[in-house]
């Protein structure tokens, strides 16, 4: 039983497979080869009894007299053959006769047989073991006469091609054995052991992949086979470098966790107080407050989100409908780029621009009668990102510049639109737009709000993309989709 479950994983493993192949194909080519030998094999057989019936044959027309019975008797034995008939100037002559023991079972035209004839012909021969009698036809030796023609038993001719094909069955079984080790050694250096030296790296990588060392060398001759390893090296120092990265994300957002549980409490003490001075007489106290609580909320929201975030946990959107347009305004005069209210056409959808001391200006295109469904909350912070990067980006130049803000809808999504007349993101902010730390412009930057802002846009079965980014200016594009994925699965029930 335990040789036989050797034997069954051996066949399972790619050197049994390839071995078991390499037999099969290496017989499959000697079969090619052994039926055509072996009519090869009769014919020059029969054309040998030819040659010797023709000899006997000769001798018989050399003696003027004929030779004794016993002679002919004797010619016919070493020729094998029961009589011989020639045809010269065009009269069959029987040279040389005996008895025949049975009627003449086939006749065999070698003058007219082609390869195919042969081939079925010696099969028949071989497979046929009654003792028959047959005739066969050929053209004489040396221009000795028009044919000859002669009968003879089959049995002799189907024992030599019995032990023929003995002999090339294990001739070929032996070039086959040779064949099959070399093919078998070839893969095994070739093939097999590159193979194996690829799941060895692999099994020591998955075991330390913080470890540089356990990255493959790439060191095969197949082409292909190095390929592999040359793509499997770059995979596994790609995720290395993504696992360290982890691994600094995890530290840091421990420490973001700490501060922002901490900074929660004091902004929640800040709130007890801006609850109290809401009620206060004094009208301009009274306008503030609620502006001072809502952002005092804000920051307290966003304190617990950062906590959930630093468990890798970040909260599924609440999705909720509320106006697009009044959204957009707390995020500009939430950065300080409040103006005067647009005004709006009768179908709500003029533009109108507010201008700002300083050097930024807003510009909204937004209907006021614009209703999405998103998490409030999370698409301010998406929105709030955007806006405060396009304002930081067009202050770095020193010089005036606009952002602009437009939003719609279609039967599928709704999309906004935020833009700005800045300076444009460099190549490499551009590479890594959306990764956290790596996507930064300004100096000092971590790049965390985009990345962020993707995810944030991904949650709600979105997408953040980048339009275009050049001298004139950037110009992102959020895509929020109107149909829940669970909605649009139902319609395909």
């Amino acid at each position: 039983m335990a040789e036989r479950r050797v034997g069954r994983r051996f066949l399972r493993t790619l050197s049994g497979r390839f071995l078991m192949l390499t037999i099969v194909f290496v017989l499959l080519a000697d079969v090619l080869i052994f039926v055509p030998s072996l009519a090869r094999y009769r014919a020059d057989f029969l054309l040998e009894r030819l040659r010797q019936a023709q000899i006997a044959a000769l001798t018989q027309l050399a003696s003027d007299s004929g030779v004794t019975p016993e002679l002919e008797a004797e010619l016919l034995a070493n020729a094998g053959v029961y009589n011989v008939v020639l045809r010269r100037d065009d009269i069959r002559q029987l040279v040389l006769s005996s008895p025949v023991p049975e009627p003449v079972h086939a006749d065999y035209d070698l003058r007219l047989a082609g390869p195919w004839q042969l081939i079925r012909d010696a099969l028949s021969a071989l497979f046929d073991s009654h003792d028959r009698v047959v005739r066969v036809i050929g053209n004489p030796v040396q221009e000795g006469g028009q044919l000859i023609e002669i009968t003879m038993p089959q049995e002799p001719l189907r024992k030599a091609m019995l032990l023929y094909a003995w002999r090339l069955l294990m001739f070929s079984a032996l070039i086959s054995a040779v064949m099959a080790v070399l093919l078998f050694l070839a893969a095994q250096r070739l093939i097999v052991q590159p193979i194996r030296r690829v799941v060895l790296h692999m099994k020591a990588y998955a075991d330390a992949p913080e470890d540089a060392r356990t990255v493959i060398e790439p060191s095969a001759r197949v082409e292909e086979l190095r390929e592999a390893e040359e793509m499997l090296a770059t995979m596994q120092r790609q995720l290395t470098g993504a696992l360290k990265q982890r691994e600094r994300l995890a530290q840091l957002g421990g420490a973001v966790a700490k501060i922002s549980h901490d900074l929660r409490n004091i902004l929640t003490t800040a709130q007890l107080f801006a609850d109290r001075i809401e009620g206060s007489a004094d009208p301009v106290v009274a306008r503030s407050a609620p502006k001072l609580v809502g952002s005092i909320s804000r920051a307290v929201s966003l304190c617990e989100a950062t906590l959930a975030f630093g468990k890798a946990e970040e909260a599924p959107p609440m999705l909720t409908r509320f106006p697009l347009a009044q959204l957009v305004s707390e995020v500009l005069e939430g950065e300080g780029l409040e103006g005067e209210t647009p005004a709006q056409a009768p179908d709500g959808g003029a533009p109108g621009e507010g201008a700002v001391p300083g050097l930024v200006t807003s510009l909204t295109d937004i209907a006021a009668n614009l209703v999405l469904r998103a998490d409030r909350e999370q698409l301010y912070r998406v929105i709030s990102n955007l806006v405060r990067n396009a304002r930081q980006a067009i202050e770095a130049t020193g010089q005036p510049g606009t952002i602009e803000i437009s939003a719609g809808e279609s039967d599928s999504e709704w999309w906004l639109r935020v833009g700005d007349t800045g300076p444009g993101l460099p190549p490499r902010a551009r590479e890594h737009l959306f990764a956290a730390f790596q996507g930064g412009v300004r100096k000092g930057g971590t790049g965390l709000g985009l990345a962020i802002s993707a995810e944030l846009v991904r949650g709600h079965g979105g997408k953040l993309e980048l339009l275009h980014s050049d001298s004139e200016g950037t110009e992102f594009m959020i895509h929020l989709p109107k149909l829940a994925v669970n909605t649009e699965l139902q319609q395909f029930d």
